[in-house]
C-alpha cells in the first residue's frame, strides 16, 4: 500500500523525519506535538519539538516543528524550524493553514504528506469585509492535491465535536491512519490514554479519524442526493400545512430554474412571520417572473427570489429576540460549548438599543409622534441608549426576550415594518422599471440589496452605502456598460467598511458624464 511504502522509504534511509503542525490558539497544537514526540520516543526514536508562535487574533498560526530519527547511539543534530522544500509531513488544523503552508513552500509534490482538516475558521481579513470575504475553499483543495505527494483532508473538527473532544485528537488519528510514520496504532492509543483528562472522548475521536484516513475510497464515494426543499416533508397544524401546499403549488408553476430559490425564500419569510407573509412574497416575486425570459437564464427572477426574501426578513429587535429564545439555539450553543448532561449553562446576551429601535417597535402613529419631537426623542434616548446584559438562562431575562419576540404577530402595524416595506417597494419597482430598457441593469439593481444587513448602527451604515451606490444610477443610465458600473460600485462598497473605495468609485463614475 502507498502509506506503508512511504513509511518504509523513510525508515530505510535512516534519515531525519521532519514534521510540522500548523494550528491556532485553542486547537491543542502543543498537545498534539507532545503526543507525536512521545509516540516517537516510545518506538525507539529520538525526537525534538519546537514551536514558533504566530501573530495574535487569528492572523497567523503557531508552527510546531518536530524532527525525529531512529536512536542509533549518538546524539543527532536537529533543526529548530522548518525550511522550504524540506518537510516530510505537514499537518494543518484548518484548510487555509494548509494553503498558507503551500505558499510558504513547506509542501512539495515529490515528498510531503499533507494532512489538513477541511473545515474553515474565518481569518480577520475575511471577517472585516462587509460582504462575503471568505476565501474560496475549493481552490485551496485543488491546489493542495497537486502540491503534495499525498493529500488527506476531511472535517476533523466535526469528528472532534461529535465526540466531545478537541481537534488535536482528530489530527493525531489522521496522522496514524495515513501511515506516514512507521509506528503502530497501539502506541498512539497508549499515549492518548495516558494523557489524563478527557481520555475516553479523545480515544473515540482518534479512532474515528484513524478509520476515516485509512478509508482511501471515502473521497470517491458518491455524495448523498440533496432533498429538494419543495419536496421535503412539512409538519404542523393541518390548516397551515394545507396553506403551505397551496403556496408550493404556485412555485411548481414557475420555470424550473427558479423553483429551488423561490421555495427557500418562501420558507424563510414564513419562518420570519407567517403564511400570509409568504403569500405576499410570492405575489411580489410574480411581478419579476412575468417580465423574465428564458434567454436570460431567468437571472432577474433568481435575483428577485433571493433578495426579496432577505428584504422582507429585515433584522429588528423582534427578530433578534425570537432567534435568541428558540429551543434549537439553546441546543446549538450547548453542543458548541460542549455542555455535559446535568451541567448548568449560563448564557448572557448583549443588547444596545437606540431610540430608533425603540420607536421602530411602536405602533406606526406613536413611533412617528416620538420621532417628530426631538426633545422627547433625546430625553428617551438618554434612558434607552446604553448596553444591556440579559441572562437568558434566568426566568426574568428569558421572559423579557420571549415577550419581545412574541410581538411579531403585530409586526405589520409597527413603524419599522412600514419604513422597511416602503423602502423595499421603491427599490423593487426601480429594478422592474429598468427591465425593458436594460435587463442586466435591472438585475444589478436587485443585487444591490445585499448591501443592507444587520440592525441598529450596522443597518444604518449599510443603508447609507446602498443609497450611495444607487446614486450613481442616474450617471450611468443609458450607457451600454451601465450594469457593469453599478456592479463595480456595489463591489467597492462591500470590500471597504469605511466606504473609501466607494467614494473613489463614485468619483470615477462622475467623470463619465
Amino acid at each position: 500500500m502507498a502509506d506503508q511504502s512511504l513509511a518504509k522509504d523513510i525508515v530505510e534511509t535512516d534519515k531525519i523525519i521532519k514534521l510540522a503542525v500548523l494550528a491556532v490558539g485553542g486547537q491543542g497544537g502543543g498537545v498534539l506535538a507532545d503526543w507525536i514526540t512521545e509516540v516517537a520516543e516510545r518506538n525507539g526514536y529520538r525526537a525534538q519539538s519546537t514551536s514558533v508562535a504566530g501573530v495574535a487574533q487569528r492572523t497567523g498560526a503557531t508552527i510546531y516543528y518536530i524532527e525525529m530519527c531512529r536512536d542509533i547511539g549518538r546524539q543527532p543534530v536537529f533543526a529548530l524550524s522548518p525550511a522550504q522544500g524540506d518537510v516530510d509531513i505537514l499537518i494543518a488544523a484548518e484548510l487555509m493553514e494548509a494553503g498558507r503552508a503551500i505558499i510558504r513552500g513547506f509542501v512539495t509534490p515529490n515528498r510531503t504528506t499533507l494532512i489538513a482538516s477541511s473545515h474553515r475558521i474565518a481569518a480577520v481579513s475575511e471577517k472585516i469585509v462587509p460582504g462575503d470575504g471568505r476565501a474560496p475553499s475549493d481552490q485551496v483543495m485543488t491546489i493542495a492535491k497537486g502540491a503534495a505527494k499525498r493529500f488527506i483532508s476531511f472535517d476533523m473538527e466535526k469528528i472532534a465535536i461529535d465526540a466531545g473532544s478537541m481537534i488535536s485528537a482528530s489530527l493525531l488519528g489522521a496522522l496514524a491512519g495515513s501511515g506516514a510514520l512507521p509506528f503502530p496504532r497501539a502506541t498512539y492509543e497508549e499515549v492518548v490514554g495516558n494523557s489524563g483528562r478527557g481520555v475516553k472522548a479523545s480515544l473515540t475521536t482518534f479512532a474515528a479519524a484513524y478509520d476515516r484516513a485509512r478509508d482511501e475510497s471515502s473521497a470517491a464515494k458518491a455524495p448523498t442526493p440533496e432533498v429538494q426543499p419543495s419536496k421535503s416533508r412539512v409538519s404542523g397544524p393541518p390548516r397551515l400545512v394545507s396553506q403551505w401546499r397551496s403556496l408550493s403549488t404556485r412555485i411548481d408553476a414557475y420555470p424550473e430554474a427558479i423553483r429551488d430559490m423561490a421555495v427557500r425564500g418562501l420558507r424563510k419569510v414564513i419562518d420570519y412571520q407567517d403564511i400570509a407573509y409568504g403569500r405576499e412574497y410570492l405575489d411580489r416575486l410574480n411581478e419579476a417572473v412575468k417580465l423574465d425570459r428564458p434567454e436570460h437564464d431567468f437571472a432577474l427572477s433568481l435575483a428577485a427570489a433571493k433578495h426579496l426574501a432577505n428584504a422582507m426578513c429585515y433584522d429588528d429587535m423582534i427578530r433578534v429576540s425570537d432567534l435568541k429564545t428558540r429551543s434549537r439555539r439553546d441546543s446549538r450553543v450547548r453542543a458548541e460549548v460542549g455542555v455535559k448532561d446535568g451541567t448548568v449553562l449560563q448564557l448572557t446576551e448583549y443588547f444596545h438599543p437606540r431610540i430608533e429601535e425603540f420607536c421602530g417597535t411602536m405602533p406606526s402613529a406613536l413611533g412617528l409622534y416620538i420621532e417628530s419631537r426631538p426633545k422627547l426623542s433625546a430625553w428617551l434616548d438618554r434612558r434607552i441608549n446604553r448596553g444591556r446584559h440579559i441572562r437568558t438562562d434566568s426566568m426574568t431575562g428569558f421572559a423579557m426576550l420571549w415577550f419581545i419576540g412574541g410581538l411579531r404577530r403585530w409586526r405589520r402595524s409597527l413603524l419599522r415594518h412600514q419604513v422597511e416595506m416602503q423602502h423595499l417597494q421603491r427599490w423593487y419597482q426601480l429594478a422592474l422599471d429598468h427591465v425593458s430598457a436594460d435587463y442586466a441593469l435591472a438585475v444589478e439593481i436587485l443585487n444591490c440589496r445585499r448591501l443592507i444587513k444587520g440592525y441598529s448602527d450596522t443597518h444604518a451604515r449599510a443603508s447609507s452605502k446602498f443609497d450611495r451606490v444607487l446614486s450613481g444610477l442616474e450617471l450611468v443610465k443609458g450607457r451600454a456598460d451601465a450594469s457593469d458600473w453599478i456592479r463595480r460600485l456595489r463591489e467597492a462598497a462591500l470590500k471597504d467598511e469605511k466606504g473609501t473605495m466607494l467614494d473613489g468609485a463614485l468619483k470615477t463614475v462622475a467623470t463619465l458624464t
